[in-house]
């Protein structure tokens, strides 16, 4: 029963990919901008329209990302003969070497510099400057790119690098090495 339901989630798994990379290619024709070396876990929404997107190079994307270019509300103000005309779209533009999160949300007319990073779950409503940490909903402030690596080496988890290229190693380590210690709780 494993073995059968191994093949029915490996040909799922290679269907989804097929359907992102045409996806992928279609938004490209129609003028998405994507860098070098751009990885995504899962290909964002990019919205209806996608000539309005720009990512640089190296930027990673978690999965669930989602790229909001212009306001449907518009469309309810459309009954009142004074808003008839209102249309409203940004665009998006994504700086080089930055991490977008999982479960993001990225709102018209925003600019994301170089170096930062969204953390997962947020919505982002406003630019965010090169070399900065934002999440939450709306997404804010959190720290700089350094503060933020200074808190990651401080809980940094050590383990011999030749360890890396081989996954199954690398888990069995972790599992074996890493303390049972937990964040704790905010009062």
């Amino acid at each position: 029963m494993l073995l059968l339901y191994r093949f029915i989630l490996k040909i799922h798994t290679s269907y989804q990919q097929m359907i992102q990379q045409i996806y992928l290619k279609i938004c490209l024709a129609k003028g998405l901008k994507v860098g070098k070396n751009v990885r995504f876990v899962e290909v964002p929404q990019f919205g209806t329209e996608p000539f309005l997107i720009e990512i640089g190079d190296e930027t990673t994307f978690s999965n669930n990302v989602r790229f909001v270019n212009h306001d449907g509300g518009q469309n309810a103000l459309h009954f009142f003969e004074k808003y008839k005309d209102v249309r409203t779209f940004g665009r998006i533009k994504i700086g080089k070497q930055c991490f977008i999160g999982a479960d993001t949300i990225i709102m018209p007319g925003v600019e994301i510099g170089d170096h930062c990073i969204l953390g997962a779950g947020s919505i982002l409503t406003t630019s965010m400057p090169p070399k900065s940490v934002f999440a939450g909903i709306p997404a804010k402030f959190i720290c700089t790119i350094e503060e933020y690596g200074d808190k990651l080496l401080a809980s940094n988890v050590m383990y011999p690098r030749e360890l890396e290229p081989t996954r199954a190693k690398l888990d069995a380590y972790i599992k074996n090495n890493l303390p049972h210690t937990y964040k704790p709780v905010k009062k």
